[in-house]
């Protein structure tokens, strides 16, 4: 297993920080490694019509820590880019937190991929969700 890094340097290095809606959402980052990422994100504020953890809401999640993961990976010479998620609603959530962990499940040189568990504050399994992610020459970007 890699290093962990510092998630406020990390952040700090962004050019958005953590991006608007990630800020919109109450995203906040606990741990980030290319091997692990894990977040928090409140119930409240994330909802559907019916008072439910909105089913996007854990795809933004999920997103969120599946890019994080890949940038680690990725850096310094290549940019993380989503190409692919998908997920799956387990349960619902009406109220408290969820948290969101990230794994790896392939750590490329072209791509890099991840499962997404996000739980309830008892840890019972709301969501689970993949993502893929392509690993593109930040020289392209810049």
């Amino acid at each position: 297993m890699s290093e962990q890094y510092d998630v406020a340097e990390f952040i700090s290095r962004m050019p958005q920080g953590m991006g608007a809606l990630n800020d919109k959402m109450g995203i906040e980052i606990v741990e980030i490694s290319p091997e692990r990422v894990v977040a928090t994100m409140p119930v409240e504020g994330n909802t559907q019509p019916y008072g439910l953890l909105h089913g996007g809401a854990s795809v933004v999640l999920a997103e969120t820590l599946g890019s994080i993961g890949s940038a680690l990976h990725a850096m310094p010479d290549r940019l993380s880019v989503g190409v692919d998620i998908n997920a799956t609603h387990h349960r619902a959530a009406t109220s408290g937190t969820v948290t969101g962990t990230a794994t790896a499940i392939h750590l490329g040189r072209s791509s890099a991929a991840y499962e997404v568990v996000i739980t309830d504050e008892q840890g019972r399994r709301i969501c689970t969700s993949r993502i893929t992610c392509a690993l593109m020459p930040a020289e392209r970007y810049s």
